[in-house]
């Protein structure tokens, strides 16, 4: 399983990478490979609020259909279109052309991920699932 150590993790299995003032959000290969092929994405709209812990999009597979929450608050920035046509982009690359959806954090100052999980963590968490 691959678990890069420059991302940020859910204990719902997103990652999350700082993009400026901007978080990228998807999901992790655990999930990506205990969902099984994914065949739809529900691609949210640009310009909605969300706020960390609720439901931000929805990953449908052959196995499932599971939410994915926005691990901060913010405005929805820009969305990975390309997955309405190649859903199964996610299980192929889930950590590069795989990404969901970009977040833009407001201002508040300090580091809006800093409270989620590093790899160290995240592996912890998966291994003992």
């Amino acid at each position: 399983m691959n678990v890069p150590d420059e991302l940020r993790y859910t204990s719902d299995h997103e990652w999350v990478r700082t993009e400026g003032a901007r978080v990228r959000i998807g999901v992790t290969d655990y999930a990506q490979d205990a969902l099984g092929d994914v065949v739809f994405v529900q691609v949210p709209t640009s310009g909605v609020l969300v706020t960390a812990g609720a439901t931000v999009t929805e990953v449908e597979s052959t196995k499932s259909v599971s939410d994915v929450y926005a691990p901060v608050s913010g405005v929805v920035a820009a969305v990975n279109e390309a997955l309405t046509d190649a859903p199964e982009t996610i299980n192929a690359d889930p950590y590069g052309d795989g990404w969901l959806v970009e977040i833009s954090v407001p201002g508040e100052g300090g580091d809006p991920i800093g409270q989620l999980l590093d790899a160290d963590a995240y592996q912890a968490l998966v291994d003992a699932s």
